[in-house]
């Protein structure tokens, strides 16, 4: 199934019926009265979080939808049937956001959640609601209201505990494969993964994460090479980034500039992406001797100064990979704790999950204002550092070492 996630549709509620103007007639009453009933409301459209979805692919075609009018009242004080409200399933993990003010509208991140987003119009009256002591027969009625009408753009983030940063042929697949019983392609040969890849981490009974593969980062990658931005997003709602490091790579290339290409392309995404728990995962062993390991281990972490969590592993040969799973778990229950007990820990990691979100979002916006400047020709090629190219498409005591043979 092809991987969609970003969309714009337009949704229309239904209009409200309109109230009926009638008057009772029946043998031997000659003045029967007003007996005009109301009309009925339209229906509205929700959103619902599908946990059976993992993709936007079904709007990709399909872009407007109309919910049912309310139909209009009757004589004999009959009421319009209501029309029928319209549910449109998403994937959990997705934004909705109105396409004109670009305003969040919600964020569907639980399975079951229902968001409205076009209210339906109200019924209009029937001459029966306008009938008084002064007004014994009126011929007032009223139309219904219009079915609110928007045009919305969902984006889909995935949602997952654990997510993986590094460069292309860094092992980001194979470590999902030997984690989860997840099943992305990997070969012998380079190439990049083109979506994101979702596995479940299982490491004991009722205790288990979810961890996802973010392709497509390299250099340039936040100012549109490559894939550009379009996964990147999906690093905001991770709790936990694992940053993959080859320590061996085949064309003798520097692990530090590695994990500085990797940082300096978050950074200018999302300043505040950076303060999120990384941990340094240095893949690949297996093609290095024991004493080659704690050389790369050392320069690695002096040249960079790092403080954080620091695992040796071989992904293909399932290396430390059982300890790199056990520490994310206890981390994260730990986090689980702390969100509940901590109130100022809780809100501290609010702010920065919101942060992280506007930061992106405005980000994407510029790149967006000037893709289209560039587009009507207003800005130079030469003041333009925008490298996509998709437009005709639409510790004090020093690091933590875990060191696993």
């Amino acid at each position: 199934m092809k991987f969609v996630d970003e969309v714009s549709i337009t949704v229309k509620a239904g209009d409200g019926g309109n109230g009926c103007m009638s008057f009772r007639r029946e043998k031997f009453i000659p003045k029967g009265g007003p007996d005009g009933g109301d009309g009925g409301d339209g229906g509205s459209i929700y959103l619902v979080a599908d946990p059976n979805l993992n993709t936007l692919v079904d709007y990709r075609y399909t872009r407007r939808f109309n919910a049912q009018r309310g139909e209009n009242g009757r004589g004999k004080d009959c009421t319009g049937a209501k029309g029928e409200d319209m549910e449109l399933p998403v994937p959990v993990g997705t934004t909705v956001i109105d396409a004109g003010t670009q305003e969040i509208i919600g964020d569907l991140t639980e399975a079951g959640q229902r968001l409205l987003v076009a209210q339906g119009g109200w019924h209009g009256l029937g001459n029966t609601r306008f009938k008084s002591s002064v007004n014994r027969a009126p011929r007032q009625t009223t139309q219904g209201s219009l079915g609110e009408l928007r045009d919305l753009k969902l984006e889909l983030k995935v949602l997952a505990d654990v997510g993986l940063l590094g460069l292309p042929n860094a092992g980001k697949s194979t470590l999902i494969r030997a984690v989860s019983a997840a099943k992305p392609k990997v070969a012998d040969y380079p190439f990049t993964t083109m979506v994101p890849n979702l596995g479940v981490v299982d490491v004991g009974r009722l205790r288990s994460f979810v961890i996802a593969d973010i392709p497509g980062v390299i250099e340039g990658a936040a100012e549109g090479a490559g894939l550009g931005t379009r996964f990147l997003k999906h690093l905001s709602r991770t709790r936990l980034l694992l940053h993959l490091v080859d320590m061996a790579p085949l064309d003798q290339s520097d692990p530090v500039e590695a994990v500085e290409t990797i940082v300096h392309e978050l950074g200018k995404f999302s300043p505040s992406l950076l303060l999120r728990e990384r941990w340094l995962v240095l893949n690949k062993c297996d093609q290095l001797l024991e004493d080659e390991q704690q050389a790369i281990l050392d320069d690695v972490v002096e040249r960079l100064e790092w403080e954080g969590p620091v695992f040796v592993i071989s992904a293909a040969d399932r290396q430390g990979t059982d300890e790199l799973a056990q520490a994310a778990m206890n981390w994260l229950e730990e986090r689980e704790r702390l969100m509940a007990e901590d109130e100022e820990y809780a809100a501290a990691m609010a702010d920065m999950d919101q942060a992280i979100e506007d930061e992106a979002r405005a980000h994407i916006q510029a790149l967006d204002d000037r893709r289209a400047l560039r587009k009507q020709g207003l800005l130079k090629d030469e003041d333009d550092d925008d490298f996509d190219d998709d437009d005709d498409d639409d510790g004090e005591d020093g690091p933590e070492i875990i060191y696993v043979r």
